[in-house]
Parts: structure tokens; C-alpha cells; sequence
């Protein structure tokens, strides 16, 4: 009997039931009671116990046994059918649960996916040169120490027209410092030099330990040095092939993805070599076109290097008959990538961006200031950067005392600015927030120089009429005239009308303008600009300004600057000038540097106790620092690797 109760509620009962059992099994117990009744009044008490306990009904000789079994029977049919089907529902139940799990764990397995593949470019607009099928492309190219008001000699009819034909500022400003090697890398990242690490042609890592000298390829090209994520690898990253010509840093293999072509360095190439590369990368057979090969791809992104104006600029000055000479052969060497482009039915289907990092002043040796008159160098353990100086005291408690020194000494002097890294450095410069930044910093005027006695004692070259070489500098305040670069595109990402003017802007907005023309997603940086870009008027429209000529830095004789450099780095004055209100002045991200010591580094930075004038200023401070936790976690998903080439 045990057994039988068991069996009722057993596992095969309730698989193989027929669903209409209650109603079938109501009829058949009708009928078995109606027999069984019977039985009873012929069997007596023992057949009643028999019944009542197969029946599940108590034993009982009260009173109560005496009750209808009908009433009885219903009454435990009721709670049969409640107990099966609560029985029923209990597996629906976990069943849904389960699912729920099972969704959910699709979702967060998507979205891990979502975040570790490359970003996928919708739809992309092939365009027909009548032979092939490009996909956008984008061929880059920096003129080295190309100086904005170069284009007003009357040597550069191409560049002039193709000005005429694109869209283009009257000038582009650099970064600071306004050195090549922190420049490309800010035109290829969007980041300040003190975001992306390379802050200068030269600087002492105290973390590393090590010095970065950017002629010493087997010394600064390891991935250490570079922080942040280059244009070619954002490229690469998504599906984009990249050609770099000789682009600094491009031989550092910088991140993960490598560029499909890398040229190194090679400061004696013809220009003529540079065209026939470039063409012949755009003559490689696209995706779409027979003979394709995956290890020979067609480059979207061509990112060139063209040294020489800056190199005569140094040896010979920006003014020199020499310079003249360089920046017509760079302007022929344009003329005939343009021709090549027009051969090949190419010139309204690839963009074409012509750069420059940074201008050209002239030097002199009545221009010169001794740093062993402002400071005593046997406390100087490292010296960065040229022709600005920074300076890093064996004993970093005499940092003040040095630089209240060293104030003391240059108070009269309107050509030379001194300042503290972590106080007084103007905002505008963003050139604070990386301890690769020397603590105190010597600037000095556009066109002066400083000098270590043992390497130029001036004295004694004014008594003989040596001449200071180098004969062009630059590095100096990346607002001043003489340091203006240029910006000039056209092509279909530019569908403007010819000619067209935009405000001049900072080369941090390079990088997103590359990315957009390319249909590629840039990561985060400190640009703003997107294209499409915006024209306030064309070049040629009356009463649109012209280029400016920049006046040489004055001889000591005459009148210098009645002034000194703001300290606190407004946008009032750059020596006599008036810089525009619409240059905006962003907070920089954090440094993105490629190493975790470096990344201890910035957590020790963002631990520096900040005195701010108000409260805004403290929102500032907020939003660095939360930029800072963005760009590391940035960095640790994209590391780089590194070497580089040798120029200034």
C-alpha cells in the first residue's frame, strides 16, 4: 500500500498520463465505489478499512467515518489536482529562469566581443578612376620647418594653388614645444606633448632613468617613449592599410598593428624618389582589382616625411638664398605628385593634406644669453631641450631657490621667460602634467638662443665675429608668428567650395580631420575639430585677410619688446602680438605613456596638491583627473613599441 501511494505520484505516471486523466479517472472511481459499495454491505467492517485505506482515507470508528464518501472523494480529488499543478508550473518556472541566464550571458558575451573587435565601417564609398576601384584614401604629407608665410615669396605656385583649390586656415598653430619630434607625434595622436610623452627632441626620464635623444634612434625608438595611439595604428587597427614614409616614430612599432609600409629615415633622399613612392603605392591593385595580394596591399592612408626645408633652414636661415632654393624643389616635388594624381584620373578621388610642424626664426649671435651667468651648472644634474632649456637640480629641494635665483638674474631681461613646471607654467602651453618635464624652464624669445659656455662662449665669439650656428631655430612660443605651420587639403572629404578659409586652429585637430577623412573612428584626444569643416569666407574674397610676414627678431639695439611674457600664460600678448580669442584652450588628457611605470608616474602627478583661484578652476582639475583614468585605460589596451628617425 506503501508502494501503491508511491506509484501514484511516481515519475512514469506523470509523463505518460493522459492529459484528460481527472476527468477519465473521476468516471472510473464512480463506478469502482458504486461496486465497492456493494462489496461492503456484503464484506462488512474489514472491506470499509480495506477501502478507506487505499482510498487514503483515515481509519477512523468515530463518528466521522460515517461521512459521505462521495464528499470525501472530491475533496481529495481537489487537492490532488491543486498538488500536480503546482507540480506542472514548477518546471515552467526554472525553465525561464534558465533562459533569463542564457540571454543575459549571450549579452555580456557580445558586448566583450563588440569591445575587443575592431570598430567596422558601416558602408564605404568606393570611388572609379575608370581602371580601379579606390576606397577612401588619404595621402598626408609634412613639410618639415615650412614656415606659414613661406607661401607669400612667390616661390610656391602649386602650394599657392592648390590653396586656391582646397580649403586651408591662413595658418596652423603648433604645440609646445614647437619641435619636430613632439609635433608629428601631436599631428598623429591629437595629444598634447604632455599626453603622448615625447616632450621634446630631448629629456630625461626620471623613472626610466634613461635620456631620450631623437638622433640616437637605437637609444629613443623603443616603446617606452611613445604613449598614446598613432594615426596608423588607429588605421590599421580597422582594416585601414597604412604606408608611413619616414614619419617620426613610425619605425618604433608602436601598438599592436603595424603599418602595412614603413620607410625609414633617410635625410639625403630626392625628392623626386619621395613622388615616385607614393605613386607607386597608389598604383598597387585595390581589394577589388585582379592581381590583389594581401602582403602587396593598396595603402588608404599615406603619411609622408619631407625634411628639407627644415634642415637648410637650420644650416642657411629662413631667410637665406639657400631656403629659397629648398622650398621651390619642394613645391616642383608637389607639382609632380599633383601631376601623377591627374594622370591617373586620381585628383578628385583621393584626398591629399599638406602639413607643416612648425615655422623658422633666425638666430644671431647678439641674440645669445650664457645659462652660466643665470645659474651655477655643477647643481644641474640634466639639461633638456634646445633652444628652450630645462633644468633638473641634483637636489630637488633647491628647485625654488634656483628659480627665484635665476628670476633675480633675467629681471631686467624681457627676452628670456623663467618658470616652475608645477606652478607658474602657462596653462596654454600644456606642458605640465608629465614628470619627462624638467622642473624649471628657461624660455627664451623667438630668435634668441642659450648656451653652455663649453659649447658656445659667446664673449669670445663677439670678439672674433664667430657666427652662432645654427642660423634657423624654432621650439620657441607655439603662438608666436615665426612659428606658424600650414594646413591645406582638397578632395572629396573636403567638398568645399575652392578656396575656402577656416579659422586657424592648433595641430591637435589633425588627427580626428585624417581619421574622418578616412571613415575611421579616432579614439579619444585632445582635438575638436570634425570634419566637415566649417568656412568663414574664402581667400580671395574682398576684404579677406591676407598672409602675414612676421618681422625678424629685432638686434639688441633697437627696441625690443617693451614687455615680458605674461607668467601666467593669458592669450593677451606674445611679444607685441595679439593672439585670437577662437584658439581654444583645452585641458589636456592624461599622459598615455606606454609603460607601467609610467603609469605610476601619472597616479604620482595626480596626487599633486593644486592651489585653485576658484571654484571653476577646481571642476578643471576634476575633469583632468578623470580624463587621466580614461587615457590609462586606454593606453593598457594599446601599447606600443618603437624607433625613430634623425632630424630636428
Amino acid at each position: 500500500m506503501l508502494l501503491s501511494g508511491i506509484r501514484r505520484s511516481g515519475g512514469l505516471e506523470k509523463l505518460f498520463k493522459d492529459p484528460n486523466a481527472p476527468v477519465a479517472m473521476k468516471k472510473t472511481r464512480k463506478a469502482k465505489r458504486r461496486a465497492q459499495r456493494k462489496e461492503r454491505a456484503l464484506q462488512g467492517e474489514d472491506s470499509e478499512l480495506l477501502y478507506e485505506m487505499e482510498e487514503g482515507v483515515p481509519s477512523s470508528t468515530s463518528s466521522g467515518s460515517s461521512r459521505d464518501p462521495s464528499i470525501l472523494d472530491r475533496q481529495r480529488m481537489q487537492s490532488l489536482h491543486g498538488k500536480k499543478a503546482g507540480r506542472k508550473y514548477r518546471p515552467c518556472k526554472w525553465i525561464c529562469i534558465g533562459l533569463v541566464i542564457i540571454v543575459l550571458f549571450l549579452i555580456l558575451l557580445f558586448a566583450a566581443w563588440a569591445a575587443s573587435s575592431p570598430p567596422k565601417v558601416s558602408a564605404i564609398t568606393f570611388f572609379s578612376n575608370g581602371s580601379s576601384l579606390f576606397a577612401p584614401t588619404t595621402i598626408l604629407i609634412s613639410l618639415d620647418g615650412f614656415r606659414a608665410d613661406f607661401l607669400d615669396r612667390g616661390l610656391t605656385p602649386t602650394l599657392n594653388k592648390f590653396v586656391h583649390d582646397g580649403i586651408s586656415p591662413r595658418y596652423m598653430y603648433p604645440s609646445f614645444p614647437s619641435l619636430t619630434f613632439p609635433n608629428h607625434y601631436t599631428m598623429v595622436t591629437g595629444l598634447h606633448p604632455e599626453s603622448h610623452g615625447i616632450v621634446g627632441n630631448t629629456f630625461w626620464d626620471p623613472y626610466l632613468m634613461e635620456e631620450f635623444w631623437y638622433t640616437k634612434p637605437a637609444q629613443s625608438m623603443q616603446p617606452k617613449w611613445w604613449g598614446g595611439e598613432p594615426l596608423w595604428e588607429t588605421a590599421e587597427r580597422q582594416g585601414v592599410r597604412a604606408a608611413i614614409h619616414m614619419w617620426p616614430g613610425s619605425e618604433a612599432h608602436i601598438g599592436k598593428f603595424e603599418p602595412a609600409y614603413v620607410d625609414k629615415y633617410n635625410g639625403s633622399e630626392a625628392l623626386s624618389k619621395k613622388v615616385q613612392r607614393i605613386l607607386g603605392l597608389l598604383d598597387l591593385p585595390g581589394p577589388r582589382d585582379q592581381g590583389a595580394k594581401d602582403d602587396k596591399p593598396r595603402p588608404q592612408l599615406i603619411a609622408a616625411y619631407v625634411p628639407n626645408v627644415d634642415s637648410d633652414g637650420h644650416k642657411f636661415g629662413p631667410n637665406s638664398t639657400e631656403i629659397r632654393k629648398t622650398i621651390q624643389s619642394v613645391d616642383m616635388m608637389l607639382e609632380n605628385l599633383f601631376f601623377g594624381l591627374e594622370e591617373r584620373n586620381l585628383t578628385g578621388l583621393v584626398n591629399v593634406v599638406v602639413v607643416s610642424d612648425h615655422g623658422m626664426a633666425t638666430t644671431d649671435t647678439e641674440r645669445m644669453i650664457q645659462l652660466e651667468d643665470l645659474v651655477d651648472t655643477n647643481e644641474i644634474e640634466h639639461i633638456d631641450g634646445w633652444p628652450l632649456f630645462g633644468l633638473r637640480p641634483k637636489d630637488s629641494t633647491q628647485v625654488e631657490r634656483m628659480y627665484n635665483e635665476i628670476v633675480a638674474k633675467t629681471e631686467h631681461n624681457p627676452n628670456i621667460e623663467v618658470y616652475l613646471r608645477e606652478t607658474n607654467m602657462p596653462k596654454r602651453y600644456h606642458f605640465s602634467k608629465n614628470n619627462r618635464i624638467a622642473p624649471i624652464w628657461l624660455i627664451p624669445k623667438s630668435g634668441w638662443a642659450i648656451a653652455k659656455k663649453d659649447e658656445f662662449d659667446i664673449a669670445k665669439a663677439k670678439e672674433v665675429g664667430e657666427v652662432f650656428r645654427p642660423r634657423g631655430l624654432h621650439g620657441y612660443d607655439n603662438m608666436h608668428p615665426l612659428m606658424r605651420a600650414i594646413f591645406i587639403a582638397r578632395g572629396p572629404a573636403f567638398p568645399h567650395s575652392p578656396g575656402s578659409r577656416v579659422e586657424p586652429f592648433q595641430n591637435i585637430e589633425l588627427y580626428n580631420i585624417v581619421c574622418d577623412s578616412l571613415g575611421i573612428q579616432p579614439l579619444p584626444n585632445n582635438g575638436t575639430l570634425r570634419l566637415p569643416l566649417r568656412p568663414i569666407g574664402l581667400h580671395n574674397e574682398t576684404g579677406a585677410p591676407g598672409i602675414e610676414r612676421p618681422n625678424d627678431p629685432p638686434h639688441v639695439d633697437e627696441n625690443l619688446s617693451s614687455h615680458k611674457l605674461p607668467g601666467s600664460g593669458n592669450h593677451e600678448n606674445i611679444e607685441g602680438h595679439k593672439i585670437p580669442s577662437g584658439i581654444p584652450v583645452l585641458p589636456p588628457t592624461a599622459q598615455t605613456t606606454s609603460i607601467e611605470t609610467h603609469n605610476d608616474q601619472q597616479s604620482d602627478q595626480s596626487q599633486t596638491v593644486h592651489v585653485f583661484d576658484s571654484v571653476k578652476d577646481f571642476f578643471d582639475w576634476l575633469t583632468d583627473k578623470v580624463n587621466s583614468a580614461k587615457e590609462w585605460a586606454s593606453d593598457a589596451l594599446h601599447q606600443g613599441q618603437n624607433t625613430s628617425p634623425t632630424r630636428e
